[in-house]
C-alpha cells in the first residue's frame, strides 16, 4: 500500500488474498482505507469475516496476546488452511508458526519475488519501492531483489 503496488496482488500466479474485516477496521488512516476499499472492490482483495466457531474460538484465544487484526489473520488462515502475509515478527511470528504452520508466513519481501517472477515488476522497479520503504523503516538485509533471485 506505501508503494502503491496492492493491485499486483490481482496478478500473483496460483495466489488469492483475502484480508480479515478486523483488518480493515484497524486502517484508520482515510487515505489507506479508500486504497484497500479499491482493492476489495476490484476484486483484488476479498474480504473475509470471523463467521464461524471454529475461527471465533481461535480469534478470542489469540485476541488477548495480540492485536484483533493480527488475531483475525491467525485464526481465518489456521482453520482455512490458509497462508498468512505480514512482516510481523515477535509474539505474532511464533503463533502463526503455532496455529499456521513453520512456513506458512509470506512477508512483503516475498511478494515482491512473486511479483517479479510473474513478470508483474521488474527488479528495479522492486528495487526502488524498496528504497521508498525503507524511508518508512522497512529494513531487509539485502541491497537489491537480484542478490536473493540470482
Amino acid at each position: 500500500m506505501h508503494v502503491g503496488r496492492l493491485g499486483l496482488l490481482a496478478g500473483i500466479p496460483h495466489h488469492d488474498f483475502a484480508v480479515p474485516d478486523h483488518v480493515r477496521e484497524e486502517v484508520t488512516v482515510p487515505e489507506q482505507r479508500a486504497v484497500l476499499d479499491a482493492a476489495v472492490d476490484g476484486g483484488w482483495l476479498a474480504m473475509v469475516a470471523c463467521c464461524n466457531v471454529h475461527v471465533i474460538g481461535l480469534f478470542a484465544e489469540l485476541v488477548g496476546r495480540l492485536g484483533r487484526g493480527e488475531s483475525a489473520c491467525i485464526a481465518i488462515a489456521a482453520t482455512e488452511g490458509w497462508f498468512v502475509a505480514s512482516d510481523e515478527r515477535g509474539r505474532f511470528l511464533r503463533e502463526a508458526d503455532a496455529r499456521v504452520g513453520v512456513g506458512r508466513v509470506i512477508t512483503t519481501v516475498d511478494l515482491f519475488v512473486l511479483a517479479i517472477k510473474a513478470g508483474l515488476l521488474s527488479i528495479e522497479e522492486a528495487d526502488a519501492d524498496l528504497l521508498t520503504l525503507g524511508s518508512r523503516r522497512f529494513r531487509v538485509s539485502f541491497r537489491s531483489f537480484r542478490e536473493i533471485l540470482e
